[in-house]
């Protein structure tokens, strides 16, 4: 495990879109991270557009690999998500990420990117709201729960919350390993890639939005049928976002219950990591343990003490 460095006031951190197309909200996003007193630069085709996509895969990429060969830039945070970076990722300058490691934070879609950080070097990656900020749905809780993440050492404990319709998936028990995994959408796309990490041992960790239960199922069988969640250690169970229920038919929790219900090891739904309302941050590649008894996720610290330079 390869953990960056903390980030401190006066850090200078880089805004690039390596997926979709970032809007109005963006701003709001730049504020935050500037009140922490990070130094926000933007990456030179931010703003562009190429059909669904925030510029072509070159120019796309061309910002990724600058923000992690300059040197100075100390974090990079992903615009928004949407989809594109699967089309870019296997041109990443893994020799800059192995040289020099720091901080990155994205989900959904940048869920590849944090999976071949960590298959690449073992690097912890942030797990946690983009820079295309909505206040409604993250508010000062979950600013500070991004703060604390990339900027201090603090362990993160993330409690069960009744109200998620993932807090029905459940099985008893305490488990412990490396937290990874992501949106379930991009791990079923990452089958046979290098983008999947090796999960034996691992606390496997997903979430999804506007998804059907059958998808749901469709996707953990996929994965379980390419030998994918053999001997992983434990399931952490996100936010089931916008997910339709239909009277007489399983609902997401069900369909994800009946597919985890026979790996045999425990799991821990009504986590507030995803797409949802309340989206909490999580490093990913960081030492974890679920406790369904108590009905916590505690993490280690993801990043750091200590000067990069």
């Amino acid at each position: 495990m390869v953990r960056p460095p903390a980030l401190r006031p006066g850090d200078r951190v880089r805004v690039v879109a390596p997926a979709g197309v970032p809007d109005s909200r963006l701003a709001r996003g730049i504020q935050i991270l500037e009140s922490f007193g990070l130094v926000v630069e933007q990456g030179a085709h931010l703003y562009d557009r190429y059909g669904y996509l925030a510029g072509t895969d070159a120019d796309r990429l061309a910002d990724l690999n600058a923000a992690f060969r300059d040197p100075g830039v100390r974090g990079v945070f992903a615009a928004r998500g949407g989809y594109g970076t699967q089309r870019i990722i296997d041109g990443l300058d893994l020799a800059a990420v192995h040289r020099d490691p720091r901080v990155f934070v994205g989900f959904s879609d940048l869920t590849v990117l944090s999976g071949r950080l960590w298959t690449s070097d073992r690097l912890v990656s942030f797990y946690g709201p983009m820079v295309n900020w909505t206040d409604a749905r993250t508010g000062p809780a979950e600013i500070e729960s991004l703060r604390r993440a990339v900027m201090t050492t603090d362990p993160i404990v993330l409690t069960s919350d009744p109200a998620e319709p993932s807090a029905a998936v459940s099985v008893p028990g305490v488990a412990t390993g490396t937290l990874l995994g992501g949106n379930l959408t991009m791990l079923h796309a990452s089958l046979g890639t290098p983008d999947l990490p090796d999960l034996r041992g691992a606390i496997l960790m997903f979430e999804d939005t506007d998804e059907s239960p059958y998808s749901y199922d469709r996707m953990l069988t996929s994965l379980i049928r390419a030998g994918a969640l053999r001997r992983i250690a434990g399931v952490a169970v996100g936010q089931f976002t916008n997910a339709p229920v239909t009277s007489g038919q399983w609902t997401a929790a069900q369909a994800v219950q009946d597919r985890l219900g026979g790996l045999g090891v425990p799991v821990l739904g009504g986590l507030r990591i995803g797409h949802g309302n309340g989206q909490l941050t999580v490093p990913l590649g960081a030492r974890a343990t679920i406790d369904t008894a108590a009905g916590t996720l505690s993490v280690a610290a993801g990043v750091r003490a200590g000067s990069p330079y």
